[in-house]
């Protein structure tokens, strides 16, 4: 008999991560490794005002922000660090992101990512 942990962790990849329902493929490249076509859920890409210090002068920069999630086994089990740069697929080309946090849970990854864009 399955545990509850087991059959949380097969919907994920099953449902949750299955490209025809929620996720996307892309490609991901983090710490120098370069995992091709992965499911991955990206949600809330929003931009928005950074903060600008008193004596900050630079205008038109925004804080991009986004969550990913994917299973742990696809970036082969390893969990990105706070502060480390992550680059994920769009399109055509590669955008670069930093990672604010990084959580694994039931075998799935749910990473917080920034960016600054103009």
């Amino acid at each position: 008999m399955s545990s509850f942990k087991d059959m949380v962790e097969a919907d994920n990849k099953n449902v949750f991560m299955n490209a025809n329902e929620f996720a996307d493929v892309h490609t991901v490249i983090y710490d120098g490794v370069t995992y091709k076509d992965i499911p991955v859920v990206l949600s809330g890409i929003k931009e928005k005002d950074r903060r600008q210090l008193v004596s900050d002068h630079v205008q038109g920069l925004f804080l991009v922000s986004s969550v990913m999630h994917c299973a742990a086994s696809d970036l082969g089990g390893v969990v990105p660090e706070k502060g480390t740069k992550i680059k994920i697929n769009d399109g055509d080309f590669m955008r670069e992101f930093y990672v604010a946090s990084s959580v694994c849970e039931v075998g799935m990854l749910r990473v917080e990512l920034e960016a600054i864009d103009e």
